[in-house]
């Protein structure tokens, strides 16, 4: 009877132990989800603390007691409790252990849980990739870009699908001149419904152009185009890289179509005037080593054409935004462009053709007067700008008016080096 009783006696004890082996487990998870109530309810910050060390105290016994310390329970908390108090903490000295212990611990709670756990080992990732974003935007912030990369990273392998993670990784990585990095994950942003996909794909294009990769950029704006037809960014850079690779032709079909779609779009316009007076620059080298009369006049002809051409396109920037200064700026030149050829071409009569200098000269004016308004707003609009100065000036002095070009030229030479 005694050995019955004595082994009655054992069998009490151990579960005794047992059972306060695994009562450090439970009083830690029952002090972290009282920390983690208070904390969401906004409750004294005191109280939420209080729990929260009391949570770090047990999870630790429990931790290195034999008998709790290989389940998945007490990493699953031990791994929330820790990365609350990284998140807690302001110190990054203090932050760094906690966070490498949660982390650690978060690995083997997800090694050893067999599913009873992963609301605990959520609540943990959760805290640690917060953890993580937190730090990327500070680094970020400090321009240590390549640090801050890997931190949304952190958090965008925790939350694969959060648009905005796999965007901070993006805009981190070009900053930080990861290239691969950043078009890896612009290229995933671009399968999601990201709301900012739009500026996605000029972003990516700057990536490839960066790395001189015109036929990649001018694709990627194409298929940005294809799904937002009425982005005017998109439309704008795509125009910019193919009058700069001298695809002029296809950049005109390009816009002819933009602004049929988008008829309102005085950038369209303007971009689009720019392609005819581009085609007059190659004209007028052609005209220059063209020896034939009748060769000669047919250029001059079409180059005659495509400045009517550009001058229509930028009028209507103008005329949808008076305030327009590149359309107003190259509506004035153009306008004045041809009273600049009659007007060299009657300097160079000879002294006994009065007549026929007199007519010309009559004739530039009158054409030089067409522009001056727009030359003008264009000064009116950008008083400091070089171009405008030099244009108006121009403009003063191809109809013989000596006092205001002299004004004008003072201007110029008041401005900023940088600016001349």
């Amino acid at each position: 009877m005694r050995i019955k009783f004595l082994i009655a006696g054992l069998l009490g004890l151990v579960t005794t132990i047992a059972s306060a082996q695994k009562g450090e487990l439970k009083d830690a998870r029952e002090a972290y989800e009282k920390y983690d109530l208070l904390n969401k309810t906004g409750a004294a910050s005191s109280l939420a603390t209080i729990s929260l060390n009391t949570a770090k105290i047990a999870i630790d016994k429990a931790a290195a007691n034999k008998k709790t310390s290989e389940l998945a329970e007490t990493y699953a908390v031990k791994g929330s409790i820790y990365a609350a108090l990284a998140l807690n903490d302001t110190s990054q000295a203090r932050t760094a252990p906690l966070f490498n212990t949660a982390d650690e611990a978060l690995k083997k709670a997800q090694e050893l849980d067999k599913g009873d756990n992963k609301k605990m080992i959520d609540n943990a990732k959760t805290l640690l990739a917060q953890y993580q974003l937190n730090k990327g935007v500070k680094l970020y912030g400090q321009k240590k870009y390549d640090q801050a990369y890997r931190a949304f990273e952190y958090y965008r392998q925790a939350f694969p699908t959060d648009t905005n993670a796999i965007y901070y990784s993006g805009i981190a990585a070009v900053d930080a001149e990861n290239y691969p990095a950043a078009i890896t994950s612009y290229t995933k942003l671009l399968t999601t419904r990201f709301s900012k996909n739009a500026n996605v794909y000029l972003e990516l294009s700057a990536i490839y152009m960066r790395q001189k990769d015109t036929t990649t950029a001018l694709k990627t704006l194409g298929e940005g185009i294809q799904k937002y037809p009425t982005n005017s960014d998109l439309r704008k850079k795509e125009i910019e890289l193919s009058l700069q690779q001298g695809k002029q032709q296809e950049a005109l079909a390009k816009l002819q179509a933009a602004i049929a779609n988008d008829p309102k779009n005085k950038i369209l316009y303007y971009y689009a005037g720019l392609t005819y007076s581009i085609f007059n620059e190659a004209i007028d080298k052609d005209i220059k080593k063209t020896k034939d009369v009748t060769a000669k006049a047919a250029l001059q002809a079409k180059k005659d054409d495509n400045l009517k051409k550009a001058c229509d396109m930028y009028m209507k920037g103008v005329e949808i935004d008076p305030n327009y200064y590149e359309a107003n700026l190259n509506l004035g030149f153009s306008l004045m462009s041809p009273a600049i050829d009659m007007f060299n071409i009657a300097q160079n009569l000879p002294l006994s053709k009065q007549k026929e200098y007199d007519a010309d000269i009559e004739k530039s004016t009158a054409m030089f007067n067409l522009a001056k308004p727009y030359l003008l707003k264009a000064v009116e609009l950008k008083p400091n700008s070089i171009d405008a100065l030099t244009y108006l000036k121009t403009y003063y002095m191809g109809t013989k008016d000596l006092t205001h070009a002299n004004e004008i030229q003072k201007k110029i030479e008041a401005l900023p080096t940088a600016a001349k």
